[in-house]
């Protein structure tokens, strides 16, 4: 597989994020009260017309703006895919529609929240808005949507694109969410974001980090998972004494034991990080995690509220990062620093 270097960040989360640079402020809000927690939003009017803005959901308007600051801060213009993963896609429009049928008894529907409310809605408002004809794919594989990104980003630049936009994204929605916190026990709440990231195949004065490998399953027992990562990390000729840091998914819910494995045995003397409780849990939150393992590369340090423990580096090589989600949907994605 060819090299793949990650050239720009740029996220849209529970915290000030995008308008800021909350590893630079320290200024993180923590929820430990809230089931439901919006994103913070911009200004919209500084990328999206009023009128183009008025008709898209909150996803698409996160997706596009976000997309659009990473292209710029990557200074890239034209691009040879457009790849994003999503869990739940526009579930808004989804939700407007839905209510429309029972409402309407299924007569005489306007399709306008049907049209919006498909999964690759994000990604077709980004083509349209960068008048881009490239590769443009959306994965909705729940937890591993983001990673599925990934690897095929990976794919295509080892068959020869240059430039790829990769995100992540979810929107709360209204009446889902609702109904499954009332069933869920877990303790960081329940939200939004987008997370892209412009990823080439060449090294520049700007690259934060490279992308080494992505790798997906969907289940495992606990007593397996050791291994798994030993064979992971020894397919890329990565030692685990290699391993500066660890950024684990925990979300305060009984499937964090797959965490604490690789805690309490693997990665003991290793500086360990957590990022739910930052921008809380979306089945893209993982793109979230990987914005912060670079930023952790890029800046040697983050606010104390990521850390687990207390063993702390001068310098950070290379990042593991471990999500999954209710013990299913597993995901490693190795990054290093150039």
């Amino acid at each position: 597989m060819k090299s793949s270097f990650i050239n720009s960040a740029v996220s849209i989360s529970s915290q000030e994020t995008f308008n800021a640079d909350v590893f630079e402020t320290n200024q993180i809000l923590l929820f430990p009260n809230e089931k439901i927690v919006n994103a913070i939003k911009p200004n919209y009017k500084e990328y999206i017309s009023p009128i183009k803005s008025r008709r898209m959901a909150s996803g698409v308007k996160m997706g596009v703006v976000t997309a659009k600051k990473a292209l710029n801060t990557a200074e890239v213009s034209e691009i040879d895919a457009i790849i994003t993963g999503t869990g739940l896609g526009c579930i808004e429009d989804s939700e407007k529609f839905l209510d429309a049928v029972i409402d309407n008894d299924e007569q005489y529907l306007t399709p306008t929240s049907f049209i919006q409310s498909t999964h690759n809605t994000v990604a077709a408002q980004i083509a349209l808005l960068e008048k881009s004809n490239a590769y443009n794919v959306t994965y909705v594989n729940g937890a591993n949507s983001f990673e599925a990104a990934l690897i095929d980003a990976q794919m295509q630049l080892n068959e020869g694109s240059t430039k790829i936009l990769v995100g992540g994204v979810d929107e709360l929605g209204n009446k889902f969410i609702k109904e499954y916190c009332k069933r869920n026990t877990q303790k960081v709440p329940f939200s939004e974001g987008a997370n892209f990231f412009v990823i080439e195949n060449e090294k520049k004065e700007n690259t934060l980090a490279e992308l080494v490998d992505v790798c997906c399953f969907q289940k495992i027992k606990e007593e397996d998972l050791e291994n798994k990562v030993i064979l992971f990390l020894k397919e890329n000729k990565v030692e685990l004494d290699d391993i500066d840091a660890i950024c684990l998914g925990i979300n305060g819910s009984e499937y964090d034991s797959f965490y604490t494995v690789l805690q309490k045995k693997l990665f003991k003397e290793t500086t360990q990080l957590q990022y739910k409780n930052v921008c809380g849990e979306f089945y893209t939150a993982s793109a979230f995690g990987l914005y912060t393992s670079v930023n952790l590369l890029r800046k040697k340090e983050l606010p104390k509220e990521f850390y687990i423990n207390n063993i702390v580096k001068k310098e950070y090589k290379h990042v593991l990062l471990y999500n999954q989600y209710k013990g299913t949907q597993h995901s490693l994605v190795l990054v290093k620093r150039c």
